[in-house]
């Protein structure tokens, strides 16, 4: 929804800093609220049932943001993003309850592509955005990997171009996350930017090469852990020294068949901070089909295989029918299951914490919600 002239001059000069009025400017608003209510079985010790308002996501995380240019000659831009997400459960801030947690960026954009400095995704996130059938969605590949919908970096620099069929991007921060939610995936209490030159950087690469048909993408992921100091000084994942490293390598692509557009890949990871299954293969493998021009049905299957110790690989397969009630308005139906290897106790749902299974138990969700985009 494009704003008013006078609001697009505010947002432009607020977030740019004053720039001349001159100069052709643009700034759009834009959100999605995604709510619904899930019921997971066997939680817990006792094996019970937990119905809740998932706090994280749904069929896509919620979230408000504006975003804008100013265009200043020869073909280049000054751009910005400032992006907020939120539960619309109960209002709260998400992302460790960062105001702008989603993404906070400035940059400049031309021929040789977008360079912009802030909070932003990492090459993760772009490098999967189109094999991923469930992308942020609750019964996805974040259950099995917890970084995969908190692909973000604080203290960022970006380069992320477009050339022909190719994307090209890299990315290198100073200081990976300055939030301490618990420590979480959300906030991992590792700010950097410190004497230490290496403590909690983080960079990431991408090749990724798209046809109207079919894609593939290659990627590299890594973060660097911190020396930690007297307890309860912790950091997420485990990367409690500088030394202390969490690789991913990703290889993925999708191809169109009949109308449906199927997805796959795999992410090999190797985590210093698990000193007991420190390598492991995360593979899913979806597709996505529209039965009629409002319903759409959405299959994915992903499995985590650890390289040392099979007793900790889970497997979980999901199902979504969504329906455009009306532009804008979509109601989705999903269902999850996993199982779980003897010494796995992951939960079939990333939508909050508090349901896991106990060791070597599956577990089956269900979830109804609508979702309102503009």
């Amino acid at each position: 929804m494009k704003s008013s002239k006078s609001l697009k001059t505010l947002l432009a000069l607020t977030a740019l800093g004053g720039v001349g009025t001159s100069f052709a400017q643009s700034a759009t608003f834009y959100g999605t609220i995604d709510v619904g209510v899930e019921t997971v079985n066997n939680v817990g010790a006792a094996g019970e049932s937990l119905t809740r308002v998932p706090t994280n996501t749904n069929s896509i995380p919620s979230r408000l943001g504006v975003r804008g240019s100013v265009d200043i000659g020869d073909a280049n831009k000054a751009i910005y993003v400032a992006e907020i997400g939120f539960d619309p459960g109960n209002g709260n801030l998400n992302q460790g309850g960062r105001l702008l947690g989603r993404q906070a960026y400035v940059g400049l954009s031309g021929d040789y592509g977008t360079v912009s400095i802030g909070r932003q995704y990492t090459m993760v996130f772009w490098s999967m955005l189109d094999s991923d059938t469930f992308g942020g969605g609750i019964y996805g590949t974040g259950s099995l990997d917890s970084y995969i919908p908190n692909a973000r970096a604080d203290n960022a620099l970006v380069w992320l171009g477009k050339f022909n069929g190719w994307t090209l991007g890299a990315e290198y921060s100073f200081g990976r996350d300055t939030v301490n939610a618990g420590p979480s995936p959300a906030g991992t209490n590792c700010p950097g930017e410190s004497t230490d030159a290496q403590a909690c950087r983080q960079w990431s690469v991408m090749a990724k090469y798209d046809t109207p048909n079919w894609g593939f993408a290659v990627a590299q992921d890594r973060m660097n852990g911190r020396n930690v100091g007297a307890s309860p000084d912790a950091i997420f994942g485990g990367l409690n020294a500088t030394s202390k490293t969490d690789t991913r390598q990703m290889l993925n692509g999708w191809v169109k068949v009949a109308g449906a557009k199927i997805g796959a890949g795999v992410v090999r990871r190797k985590n210093d901070g698990n000193a007991t299954v420190p390598e492991s293969d995360l593979s899913y493998l979806g597709v996505s089909a529209p039965l009629t021009p409002k319903l759409t049905l959405a299959a994915q299957w992903s499995a985590l295989n650890y390289a040392a110790n099979s007793d900790f690989n889970a497997s979980l397969i999901a199902v979504r029918g969504t329906y455009a009630l009306f532009k804008g308005t979509e109601l989705f139906a999903q269902v999850g299951n996993i199982q779980n290897n003897a010494k796995s106790a992951v939960s079939v749902s990333g939508g909050a914490t508090g349901s896991n299974p106990l060791a070597g138990t599956s577990q089956t969700a269900v979830d109804f919600g609508v979702r309102f985009s503009f």
